[in-house]
């Protein structure tokens, strides 16, 4: 199953410090020309590839790490986003009310048409995001929810593999609006660094 992260930022390069360290192929693009940042991808790591967002969004999962407002333009890249995974790694401070009175992720589905959306990775700050989540004989917590059930348990697999402890959440509107910024209200569980103990 492959994977990309779309958006370079702090949490895009984060992301891509996880794969690496696990030895984990993945892509990344932005909306610049690959050759702008493939440096920097290199220098992360071998299996961290710059790519075109064309290219990128062939992924069978895909991490949106952009600024919440440029979503709308990643979403126009493929023709289709049918069979695809996006897990939503950003927040908005966007009023409820300029997102059609939704939580972000909900909104940004309306966006991605075919494609099943996973609300993940975004409680964590690039920083804590960057570094080996497994921390004295425990896993750093990441909170997964979605409206497609089938949908968490492959980004669950994925978060395990980069060394996490995942924890489902159920649906957007319900556990996942622990983790969503809400106007200029962050969820409760926003920002948590959280550790799951090995049994």
């Amino acid at each position: 199953m492959s994977t990309a992260i779309i958006g370079f930022g702090k949490i895009g390069q984060a992301l891509a410090k996880a794969f690496a360290r696990n030895g984990i192929d993945v892509s990344v693009a932005t909306t610049r020309d690959p050759a702008s940042f493939a440096a920097d991808a290199a220098a992360i790591g071998p299996k961290v590839i710059a790519k075109t967002l064309a290219d990128a969004v062939k992924a069978d999962i895909i991490f949106l790490a952009v600024r919440f407002e440029s979503h709308p333009g990643v979403a126009k890249a493929p023709p289709s986003w049918q069979g695809k995974t996006i897990v939503d790694a950003m927040n908005s401070q966007a009023p409820l009310e300029e997102l059609d009175g939704l939580l972000s992720s909900a909104y940004v589905a309306k966006a991605f048409p075919g494609a099943k959306l996973v609300k993940g990775f975004n409680h964590l700050g690039a920083t804590t995001l960057a570094t080996d989540p497994i921390v004295e004989g425990g896993h750093r917590v990441v909170f997964l929810s979605s409206d497609d059930e089938d949908a968490i348990a492959p980004v669950a697999a994925l978060a395990k593999q980069l060394g996490f402890a995942p924890v489902t959440l159920g649906k957007l509107a319900e556990g996942g609006a622990l983790v969503h910024a809400r106007g200029r209200v962050w969820g409760p569980l926003i920002f948590k660094d959280l550790f799951k103990k090995e049994p």
